[in-house]
C-alpha cells in the first residue's frame, strides 16, 4: 500500500501537464487588469483630443459668423451662436457634451474709449456641468482689472476694433470600462481665433424682434433635450 503511494506521489511530482493552465490562471487577472487599464487610458486620450478639437472648432467658427455684407461691418445674432452649439452638440456624438460638460463662449474686446483696457463684452453658455469662465462673467474687465484672457504671462488680447473669441469648455469624462482606472477625470481645455472680418462689436442682434431666438445664458445650466 505504501508503495503504491510513493508511485502516485513520484507520478504526481513528474507530470507537468497542468503547468500552462495553472500559470494561466495565476496571470491572467493582472494581464486582463492591465489590458482594460491600457484600454481606459487610451480612450481618455482620445476624448482630450476630441474635446480640444471641439473647443478649436467652436473658436474657430465663432470668429468667421456673420452677415456678409459688402456695404457694412458683420452683424452676429443669437440665431448665428446657437447654430454653433447645436454643431458642437452634432459633432461632440456619443460624448453627449452638453449632458457631462459646458462650453463657455466669450467675446474678448477693448472697452470703448480706452486705450487697450480688455474686457469680456459678451459671454453664451451651455451644457449641464457647474462651470464659469475661469475668468469671469460678461461685463468683467469695465473696471480695468482683465489683463486678457488665458494664462497667466500667456494671456490673449484684442485690439481696439477687433474682438477675440475665447472658448472653454469642462468635460467629465465618461469611462468606456470603469471609473476605478481613472477616478474623477476632468477635462479642461481653451481655444481662441481672432474675428476674421470686420465685425460690428455694438451688440448680438435679433432676426426677429418679435418672435427672439433663445440666448444662450450663462445663468442658466442646460443642455439640449
Amino acid at each position: 500500500m505504501i508503495g503504491r503511494a510513493r508511485i502516485l506521489i513520484d507520478h504526481l511530482r513528474r507530470n507537468v501537464s497542468g503547468v500552462a493552465a495553472v500559470e494561466l490562471a495565476l496571470g491572467a487577472p493582472l494581464v486582463l487588469t492591465l489590458g482594460l487599464w491600457g484600454a481606459e487610458l487610451g480612450n481618455l486620450a482620445i476624448t482630450n483630443m476630441r474635446i480640444s478639437q471641439l473647443a478649436m472648432h467652436l473658436a474657430d467658427n465663432g470668429s468667421r459668423i456673420g452677415d456678409v455684407s459688402m456695404l457694412e461691418n458683420l452683424k452676429i445674432y443669437e440665431s448665428d451662436i446657437n447654430d454653433l452649439l447645436v454643431g458642437a452638440r452634432i459633432q461632440s456624438g456619443k460624448l453627449d457634451l452638453f449632458e457631462h460638460g459646458r462650453v463657455v463662449i466669450s467675446s474678448l474686446e477693448v472697452v470703448p474709449g480706452t486705450e487697450g483696457t480688455q474686457y469680456i463684452h459678451w459671454q453664451r453658455c451651455k451644457g449641464k456641468r457647474d462651470f464659469d469662465s475661469a475668468y469671469g462673467s460678461e461685463g468683467t474687465g469695465l473696471d480695468g482689472s482683465l489683463s486678457g484672457m488665458g494664462p497667466p504671462g500667456e494671456e490673449v488680447m484684442a485690439t481696439d476694433g477687433d474682438a477675440v473669441i475665447f472658448v472653454e469648455i469642462e468635460y467629465a469624462y465618461q469611462p468606456i470600462v470603469s471609473a476605478r482606472f481613472v477616478p474623477n477625470a476632468v477635462i479642461r481645455t481653451t481655444a481662441t481665433f481672432n474675428v476674421r472680418a470686420d465685425r460690428d462689436l455694438s451688440q448680438i442682434y435679433q432676426r426677429d424682434a418679435a418672435n427672439p431666438d433663445t440666448v444662450a445664458s450663462c445663468n442658466v445650466n442646460d443642455g439640449y433635450e
